[in-house]
């Protein structure tokens, strides 16, 4: 394929290793946060929010109040601690690939794909979710 033509998301080779095509090392620190460790952040946040959903609020809205207090939670603390508690708990943050701040708009992007689940199940190579892939950001392994 010639340098002029536009590449293809087909054309692209899948990485060696999540991360690799974003620059990342393939392990320790600033490596994209694998499955096991996702699977219990998002555990540990959903636990979380459901405390004042069931224990405080209750009745038949609780679930709902859950996925208000769940969403809140990652809208808060996504930019102010890096990542939410089950994330920082677990040695983990949210950056943005262009680096710098998160920002405040990526976290509500990043949240409410999240809410809506499937966005979380379709990942890529790097294991980015669409959610992180819309947003901007990668969740990776804390320095």
């Amino acid at each position: 394929m010639s340098a002029s033509q536009p590449q293809r998301f087909g054309d692209l080779a899948p990485s060696e290793w999540p991360g690799q095509r974003l620059g990342l090392p393939e392990s320790g620190p600033r490596s994209v946060a694998r499955i096991g460790r996702r699977v219990l952040a998002i555990m540990i946040d959903w636990g979380l929010a459901a405390l004042p959903a069931f224990l405080l609020i209750g009745g038949p809205y609780a679930t709902w109040w859950n996925w208000a207090f769940f969403a809140v939670m990652q809208m808060v603390f996504i930019p102010t601690i890096g990542g939410s508690l089950g994330h920082r708990i677990l040695g983990l943050r949210v950056v943005p690939i262009a680096g710098g701040w998160v920002g405040p708009w990526r976290p509500i992007v990043r949240t409410a794909l999240i809410c809506l689940v499937i966005p979380v199940l379709v990942w890529d190579s790097d294991q980015r979710g669409f959610h992180d892939k819309i947003a901007g950001t990668v969740l990776i392994r804390n320095p």
